[in-house]
């Protein structure tokens, strides 16, 4: 069985960093296309960035570029999400998800395999 576990969340000021990562057991990390979501409270799963099986295909949501930097490590079967400059408006409780192809997707019913979440709340 397929599991994937975040960690990383936490509380900062506005401006500060955080690094998410969302460890997965039971699959390696081969062929296995990856992405983080969030979710406000009140508001719909969101798209933030996604990343291709072997890391040379990344890309975002327009209002996290430049701020923030997925990553991972299929050696590690780990996947990373670099957040800087962090405003109150990324407060959310983040998700990672996988699925079975080369490169991630934008849409949340694409995925079979996600996270429990990790909180990242942004003061002002």
């Amino acid at each position: 069985q397929v599991q994937l576990v975040e960690s990383g969340g936490g509380l900062v000021q506005a401006g500060g960093s955080l690094r998410l990562s969302c460890a997965v057991s039971g699959r390696t990390l081969t062929n296995f296309a990856m992405s983080w979501f969030r979710q406000a409270p009140g508001k719909e799963r969101e798209f933030v960035a996604a990343i291709s099986w072997n890391g040379s295909s990344t890309y975002y949501t327009d209002s996290v570029k430049e701020r923030f930097t997925i990553s991972r490590d299929n050696a590690k079967n780990t996947l990373y999400l670099q957040m800087n400059g962090l405003r109150p408006e990324d407060t959310a409780l983040y998700f990672c998800a996988g699925r079975i192809a080369y490169s991630g997707s934008h849409i949340p019913t694409s995925y079979n395999n996600w996270g429990q979440g990790t909180q990242v709340t942004v003061s002002s």
